[in-house]
């Protein structure tokens, strides 16, 4: 689990539901259910980790990274920000993050930018879209279902010449972020060097993933109260579960 400090407490072993180790340059998929909270500790100071999900019920409603930018007018993600479907509903709500940056524009690496970044040795090294694509598979889905993708654990920003760059060691090893499910989420991450990292060396370090059972959103929960677009959010999403 992640390491206690005063300001984070350690889980509590019982509510703990699962925990995994996710090695560099793979991948992990599951389902998180609505009310539980999907924990993402970067176990080395990471690379980046690419993160897609969708409504586990109706996969066709999914990530959408220029919604979730532009409704919180914010390019980062952070704590009490949340994580929008591409039809105005909330997949996830940050709900603690010992990080401060999230990317929402770099993408993810694929073959192309493995050879360009490494050479022609890289072949058989790891890609985040072909995980993806491999994931989407066991869930019967496709090309079609990929999406734009976020990515934690790193910062990305504008050089003088306008260029995106990544800000290196933005996260420090034992860094978490808490994604409380607000419905249904299947989820893909790809434990893969962000694109835009300037190593030379294809050196990814090793994630935990834990899902917990998180106590309910209270009436001044700050990711449901933090702006009118928020409630919004969250009435849309509430509303599929009012039955």
């Amino acid at each position: 689990m992640s390491p206690a400090t005063p300001d984070h407490p350690a889980l509590d072993p019982a509510l703990v539901l699962l925990e995994e180790e996710v090695p560099g340059g793979s991948y992990w998929q599951g389902i998180i259910k609505r009310g539980n909270t999907l924990r993402v500790t970067d176990l080395g100071g990471s690379q980046g980790v690419a993160l897609i999900c969708s409504n586990a019920d109706n996969p066709i409603e999914r990530l959408n990274v220029a919604d979730t930018a532009k409704i919180q007018f914010n390019a980062f993600l952070k704590k009490g920000m949340v994580i929008y479907s591409d039809m105005g509903r909330v997949l996830f709500s940050i709900t603690e993050d010992t990080c401060g940056y999230h990317d929402l524009f770099g993408g993810c690496s694929n073959a192309s930018s493995n050879q360009a970044r490494y050479g022609e040795s890289c072949e058989f090294w790891k890609n985040s879209r072909d995980h993806f694509l491999k994931a989407l598979t066991r869930w019967g889905l496709g090309k079609k279902d990929l999406m734009p993708n976020l990515n934690l654990f790193v910062r990305v920003a504008i050089d003088p010449e306008g260029q995106m760059v990544l800000v290196e060691n933005t996260a420090q090893p034992g860094s978490f972020v808490d994604l409380r499910a607000e419905m249904n989420v299947m989820v893909v991450l790809s434990n893969c060097p962000h694109v835009l990292h300037a190593s030379p060396e294809f050196n990814p370090q090793p994630i935990r993933v834990t899902i917990w059972n998180s106590p309910p959103a209270t009436a001044d929960d700050l990711c449901c109260t933090a702006n009118p677009e928020a409630e919004r959010g969250f009435i849309n999403t509430d509303a599929l579960f009012a039955q």
